[in-house]
């Protein structure tokens, strides 16, 4: 794959020693184990990139060159989601963390590890070059993100700057992880430091491993489990982990429990399995509200949203199951931001790590039921649907979502890659395509915000290009042309992401919610189109992408085209090469779209 240490090399360099504050900076992240620092360049931080350059040689951190500084923050995110590893990132004063703000908070939402690394002043008047120092100036600048990040600093020396990095890397890397900040004053960065200055070392600082559960409610939520005639485990935010992911498994396998899982969040169970009792989605479908309806006992494990959920399935009616809630998102909830979602339910409240706390509940269910399962071995839901053939298809036929949300020709190209999808399409509906292990979905945006589909695939594959996984997403056009600058980013450092656009020529999504309030208002549903349709001229993304040095075809108009593109890209990626498909699809979603009210 891509060997990214050919790209950007600096020369005549020769041995060079820490001397300045800004040295500090970049041996402290060195230290910290942060491999690459996306970024766009700004001269706030000059003495800063001068160190990551002729100090380290660009190399442990490398820098990632971006063209704006969303796309520096979403690939910092990409990376996050396919490791539970913190990448860093580079935000030019003021001006460049306003440009960046909409990436933290998705990444904030996400629950990713990541430091920012910003810069601003000089803050010594006296030193600010007229103007430009002035308005690239801030008093308390990380007060801009300071609702949505977990920590932030600007201290005001070479020896408090590096505890601050040391401190940043505890608070970042402790669940739940989240995005820091640090910012560097411009004047710090260009001052010389003591030749004598120790740094910490930060192998005596290291964050604390998730919290376990109190043995005896594990005791306690075994008991109610394995006496439980209908249990349910609804599968929230979970790592990476593939031993996570087999402790799951193997307690809905004893316990018989029946497991719904959630597309806002990565992989979390084996979609295909006879226990999962509906297809993955942004809610649940009827079938998995049926069977939550009848449950006794149910183990949320960090659940997004549980109370809107419950709204969904229960409506007025009380929620008559036991519920343990199993989480430690609570501490990072705030009251400015509301992604804190509704007050959830629980009986037993656990706060833990999910992935924690299912390895001991595990053993305790097992000594509990003697090592016998509960399970018949039926299926619990429905059962998975075969993949429909395409043979009979008119293969000029346009593409419906049937074809692209629910995953029909991907799945099909799939079986030549091992495809690790980072986004997908508001609409997706994945009846036949299965998520098998835990890198098979990484989860969405989190935060809403467009944009980041682009980024956050460039930094998953950059993240995974020395596996054999190919790193690739299914992409709307408004999201995609909001972020399509940073193809150029994979373009230079040969990243090997995959890029699936559905192009349907419109902000799709809100056409619908037009719709709804014509209807409700007695209006005339048919302007829904109007400030919303991305037509004449007609955007040619193929082009788009090849202008910027990624490879690309389409558009891609009718189903005889579109399996042989994707698997065209897919080959692409897997011989180490970016690759964009421009799929041209029917305006509608493969499921119904929720209403605002419930």
């Amino acid at each position: 794959m891509s060997d990214l240490t050919k790209y950007d090399r600096p020369v005549n360099i020769g041995n060079p020693q820490m001397g300045w504050a800004s040295d500090v900076a970049a041996e402290m992240l060195r230290r910290m184990g942060i491999k690459y620092l996306s970024m766009n360049p700004g001269a706030s931080y000059r003495g800063f990139h001068d160190s990551i350059v002729n100090y380290l040689g660009n190399s442990d951190p490398q820098m990632i060159l971006c063209l704006h500084e969303d796309h520096a923050v979403h690939i910092a995110q990409g990376y996050a989601k396919a490791t539970n590893e913190p990448m860093g990132c580079i935000l030019h004063s003021n001006v460049g963390l306003m440009h960046g703000m909409m990436g933290i908070f998705n990444a904030w939402c996400n629950r990713v590890p990541m430091i920012i690394m910003g810069a601003t002043g000089p803050v010594d008047a006296p030193k600010r070059r007229p103007w430009i120092d002035w308005i690239h100036t801030c008093k308390d600048q990380g007060a801009l993100i300071r609702n949505f990040t977990k920590w932030d600093d600007e201290p005001r020396s070479a020896q408090a700057l590096a505890e601050s990095m040391v401190r940043a890397n505890k608070i970042m890397r402790t669940a739940p992880t989240g995005p820091v900040y640090m910012c560097l004053d411009a004047g710090l960065q260009e001052t010389a430091i003591d030749s004598n200055m120790k740094l910490p070392d930060i192998s005596r600082y290291q964050p604390a491993p998730p919290p376990p559960p109190p043995a005896e409610t594990v005791e306690k939520v075994a008991e109610m489990l394995a006496k439980a005639k209908n249990p349910i485990i609804m599968v929230g935010r979970c790592s990476r982990s593939q031993e996570g992911w087999d402790a799951r498994v193997k307690l809905a396998e004893l316990l018989g429990a029946g497991v719904v899982t959630d597309m806002k969040v990565g992989a979390g169970f084996p979609t295909d399995h006879p226990l999962h009792l509906a297809p993955a989605g942004n809610r649940l479908r009827a079938e998995a509200v049926d069977e939550m309806k009848k449950a006794d006992v149910i183990l949320d494990l960090n659940w997004i949203d549980l109370a809107g959920t419950f709204k969904l399935v229960y409506g007025r009616d009380e929620v008559k199951a036991k519920i343990v809630h199993v989480s430690v998102d609570s501490y990072s909830h705030n009251g400015w931001s509301m992604d804190h979602m509704g007050l959830p339910i629980g009986d037993i409240a656990i706060l833990a790590d999910p992935d924690v706390t299912t390895l001991p509940l595990l053993a305790a269910v097992e000594k509990k039921l003697g090592g016998k399962s509960k399970w018949d071995g039926k299926n619990k839901g429905r059962t998975a649907e075969p993949e429909p053939s395409l043979d009979g298809v008119d293969p000029n036929s346009e593409i419906t979502p049937e074809y692209l949300s629910k995953g029909v020709a991907i799945a099909r190209a799939r079986s030549k890659a091992k495809l690790s999808l980072n986004n997908v399409l508001i609409g997706w509906d994945p009846d036949f395509y299965h998520f098998r292990t835990p890198l098979d979905y990484l989860g969405n945006d989190a935060g809403g915000g467009l944009a980041a589909g682009p980024g956050t695939t460039i930094g998953a594959a950059l993240a995974l290009k020395d596996t054999d996984w190919v790193a690739g997403a299914v992409i709307g056009d408004g999201d995609f042309m909001q972020g399509g600058s940073s193809v150029w980013t994979a373009a230079h450092y040969q990243i090997p992401a995959l890029f699936i656009i559905g192009n349907n020529g419109s902000n799709f999504n809100d056409e619908i919610h037009q719709e709804t309030v014509a209807h409700d208002r007695g209006r005339p549903p048919e302007n829904q189109w109007i400030g919303m349709r991305i037509a004449e001229p007609e955007l040619d993304i193929a082009a788009y992408a090849k202008a910027q040095g990624v490879d690309s075809i389409g558009p891609v108009k009718t189903v005889g085209e579109l399996v042989p593109a994707i698997e065209k890209g897919i080959a692409a990626a897997k011989a180490g090469k970016p690759f964009l498909v421009d799929v041209h699809v029917k305006r509608a979603y493969a499921a119904p779209h929720p209403p605002r009210t419930a």
